[in-house]
């Protein structure tokens, strides 16, 4: 995961959770904000498949997406 201590992806308020797909090949789970929402960008027409590791730092981005949405920055 890139942000809060794990690194930055892109603007402050971006956030990336590496996953693998159903055939195993890496990929990626984002997570921004716009305004209020927090939006959700998962391998387009795949599925993530993540370890226990990775979702924890699922939940974890996307409290801080929450936070930094609730906030309004």
């Amino acid at each position: 995961m890139t942000k809060g201590g794990w690194g930055i992806l892109g603007t402050a308020d971006e956030w990336h959770v590496s996953c693998r797909d159903i055939t195993g090949k890496r990929q990626g789970v984002s997570i921004s904000t716009d305004g209020g929402s927090v939006v959700l960008v998962t391998p387009p027409g795949e599925t993530a498949v993540l370890s226990p590791l990775e979702v924890g730092r699922l939940r974890a981005a996307l409290r801080d997406a929450a936070v930094w949405a609730a906030a309004g920055t």
